[in-house]
């Protein structure tokens, strides 16, 4: 039978931990002398610097094959996306008319948003276009030739413009604005040289619980909703602002933004709008990205 070993005190464990972390007799620190550290440490100074290094030459070759003013591949952008501002989670615009402090948020969004839309900035900025046409501007043998934008101005938008003296986009008497903006897309030439503009009606959107019944018709929807104005007029985007250069040599570039007023609409009810992009050869009913040239969003104007 093996012999128990014998235990052993505190102060000698104490001790062979202090011989271990520094030995002065053989002036090892961690059971490893000095040159030992040092070769060690070495190795692994060389070993990641080469995995650094390996790393960088590979960023480096792969960044040379990228244009930095035109992305690679774009056959997924066949159709820009629409969005609106302002922009909330989950795109739900629901304030309460008399407690202005729900709909401020709204309106401070709303003007620093349009800021350089300001007619002032845009004369300062921007050209002014002949209108009807796309604003092409070819590189003439000097690659990402920087182009000139041609000018939006804040004042188009009419009432949505909020340029009055109160300049509250009409949240203060519950006929609340908001803007559609077209995303950008590099060299994106919508309409077939056709007019181009943004629709927007009310949409129910669909659920499992509608295929039964059908509470509410589109006719009752649309009523509840009440007719909208848009501004420019029609809703109408001008070809000039196409296309887009992207931003390195497109830089005051402002996209067109339609306005969509909502004057009549029925308080403390939920409002479901849609707004699509109407442009020749342009598809916005593809139910797998329901982003693909349209925007859908929640309005619920409450009063007391």
């Amino acid at each position: 039978m093996a012999r128990d070993k014998e235990k052993r005190s505190c102060g000698q464990v104490v001790a062979e931990w202090r011989a271990f972390l520094w030995d002065p007799r053989t002036r090892q620190f961690l059971g490893r002398t000095g040159s030992s550290w040092g070769l060690i440490l070495l190795f692994y100074l060389v070993f990641y610097g080469f995995l650094a290094g390996l790393f960088a030459l590979t960023m480096w070759v792969m960044l040379q094959s990228v244009d930095p003013h035109v992305p690679k591949y774009q056959d997924r952008l066949l159709t820009p996306g629409l969005m609106i501002r302002p922009c909330t989670e989950g795109l739900d615009v629901t304030f309460n008319v008399s407690q202005s402090q729900t709909w401020l948020q709204y309106v401070r969004a709303l003007h620093q948003f349009l800021e350089p839309y300001n007619d002032s900035v845009q004369a300062a900025r921007n050209a002014a276009c002949p209108a009807g046409r796309y604003n092409e501007q070819p590189d003439d043998s000097v690659p990402n030739y920087p182009k000139r934008a041609c000018r939006f101005n804040r004042s188009l938008l009419g009432p949505c413009a909020g340029l009055e003296p109160h300049g509250d986009y009409g949240y203060g008497n519950g006929q609340p604005c908001v803007l559609v903006k077209v995303n950008r897309v590099i060299n994106f030439f919508p309409g077939k040289n056709k007019s181009i503009n943004i629709v927007c009606a009310a949409k129910r959107p669909r659920t499992k619980g509608d295929l039964g019944h059908s509470a509410t018709t589109r006719e009752e929807d649309a009523a509840l909703l009440g007719p909208l104005q848009l501004f420019p007029p029609n809703g109408s985007i001008d070809l000039m602002y196409f296309p887009y250069y992207g931003k390195r040599v497109h830089v005051n570039y402002t996209q067109p933004v339609v306005a969509v007023q909502f004057p009549n609409a029925t308080a403390n009810v939920d409002h479901h709008v849609e707004c699509r992009l109407n442009a020749a050869g342009l598809r916005t009913d593809d139910e797998r990205d329901k982003f693909a040239g349209r925007v859908a969003f929640r309005l619920r104007i409450n009063r007391e």
